[in-house]
């Protein structure tokens, strides 16, 4: 299948579905929500769904809390396989090397609540309110 990717400099689409069709996100209402919620920026500043994303614009687009810097380098209004649709950004290298320093710090960092499961115990709760008391 042919999918019509377009380089040329007055081609033009809604952000939220150049978003999906990149797969940065599964469905075009993800897109839209995270674009809603600020967490994609055109230029630095957050825009809304509609707003129209051209070829050469950067993008900072932030997908659980790891923030990618891309540029636009093709449009297409279909959303077509994975390897299609790495041919619509690059991304910068500085945003590459922050975001495998980030991949990297999650899996050394544990979070000190993934242990606990459910409501304390009351022994929980006397060793809890023994260190409150503390303080």
């Amino acid at each position: 299948m042919n999918f019509p990717i377009s380089a040329e400099p007055d081609a033009r689409l809604r952000i939220d579905k150049w978003l999906w069709a990149a797969r940065f996100f599964k469905t075009r209402s993800l897109a839209a929500d995270a674009v809603a919620k600020g967490r994609v920026r055109l230029d630095g500043a957050p825009v809304k769904p509609a707003r129209e994303v051209r070829v050469g614009d950067l993008l900072e687009i932030e997908i659980d809390r790891i923030a990618r810097q891309v540029t636009v380098q093709g449009i297409c209004n279909v959303r077509g396989p994975a390897c299609v649709a790495q041919t619509l950004y690059a991304e910068t290298a500085a945003s590459q090397a922050q975001r495998q320093h980030e991949l990297e710090r999650r899996k050394t960092f544990r979070e000190p609540a993934a242990t606990l499961q459910g409501r304390p115990t009351k022994r929980d709760r006397r060793t809890i309110d023994k260190l409150a008391d503390e303080r």
